[in-house]
Parts: structure tokens; C-alpha cells; sequence
């Protein structure tokens, strides 16, 4: 008896976990769409070999930065990739690939490369800055770029530069006279 009320029981809950499966891909789908639309660069590499420690250093780097990772099925991806910018990168999506991206379009790449270069089982395929696609030389080329905060600082120590400057000859004359009545008052004191 247990044969015939399992059968159509088993049948029930299979379905159920089959929709919620397509909930949680739709779900899924969106986030991954929404990330590629709202990034700076997006960075594909493949992990294969990675131990899950070197993958929670990978993502700490990347959080400490400001990036994200996420590890996706391709095909979901390719989906989530359909209708953005980055749409050209879906033939990177082949074999165990992980996505780095950032808003800055150069942290993503930077933290990447970097990463890269001391484990060598992660293995830059290419990637995307907006509508243009990278291949991986493209990609280290990027990370090679300072950073915005690092242009940033850049800027503000030019423009201050100038203004320290010019308080400086502005001060100088007066500081300059205030020596001279030094040297007179010294002189006369004598």
C-alpha cells in the first residue's frame, strides 16, 4: 500500500523542488542582470583547482576593495547576459568560471590580476568595461591603471599644489621684510 500512496507523493514534492529551482534561477537571472548593468567592469576567470579557503580569500580581497565575486552556472549567466553591455563576454562562460566586478572600473581587474598572479589555478579569460570586451591582456591591461581613489589623490595634490605655492611667494616678501626689521632692530639695538 505504501508502493501506491509513494508513488504520486514523490511525484508531488519533485515538482515542488523543480519550482522552486526555477524561482530561485529566475531569481538568480535578475541579480546577475541587475550586477552587469550597474558595473564598471565586469573580470571572467576560470577557478578550477581553487581550494574554498583560496576562494574566501579571493572574495574578502575583492569585499575589501569594494568588488564582488560570484560563481554561477554559465548558462544562467549567458541569460543574465542577454539584453546588458556586456552581452559580447558570453562566450567567455565555458568550463568553472567566476565573475569579478566592480563599479570602479578598475578594481575588479586590479585585485583580480593580483590575486592571480600568486595562485596560479585562477586563470584569466577575459572580461567587459561597458561595451567593450577584454581579453585577458585587455584585463591586466586595465588593472595596470590607477584606480579612481588613486586619481582622485592625484587631482587633489595638483590642484593643492598650486595653491600652497602661491601662499608661499604670497608669505615670502612679507617674511622676507619682517627679517630685514629683525636685522635693523638688532642692528640699532647694538
Amino acid at each position: 500500500m505504501a508502493g501506491v500512496t509513494g508513488g504520486p507523493i514523490l511525484a508531488m514534492v519533485a515538482k515542488w523542488r523543480e519550482s522552486v529551482d526555477r524561482a530561485e534561477k529566475s531569481q538568480l537571472v535578475e541579480t546577475l542582470s541587475s550586477v552587469f548593468q550597474d558595473t564598471g567592469v565586469i573580470v571572467v576567470a576560470h577557478y578550477s583547482g581553487l581550494s574554498v579557503a583560496q576562494m574566501t580569500a579571493l572574495r574578502a580581497r575583492m569585499r575589501d576593495a569594494g568588488a564582488g565575486v560570484k560563481v554561477a552556472k554559465n548558462r544562467l549567466v549567458k541569460l543574465a547576459l542577454k539584453g546588458t553591455e556586456a552581452e559580447p563576454i558570453s562566450d567567455l562562460f565555458e568550463g568553472p568560471t567566476v565573475i569579478a566586478y566592480s563599479k570602479d572600473p578598475v578594481t575588479a581587474a586590479k585585485v583580480a590580476i593580483d590575486f592571480a598572479k600568486v595562485n596560479e589555478k585562477l586563470v584569466i579569460r577575459g572580461g567587459a568595461m561597458g561595451r567593450t570586451a577584454l581579453d585577458a591582456d585587455g584585463v591586466k591591461a586595465l588593472a595596470a591603471l590607477p584606480s579612481l581613489d588613486e586619481l582622485r589623490g592625484k587631482l587633489v595634490g595638483l590642484i593643492a599644489s598650486p595653491a600652497t605655492k602661491v601662499a608661499q611667494v604670497l608669505n615670502a616678501p612679507a617674511g622676507q621684510l619682517a627679517r630685514v626689521f629683525a636685522a635693523y632692530a638688532d642692528k640699532s639695538a647694538a
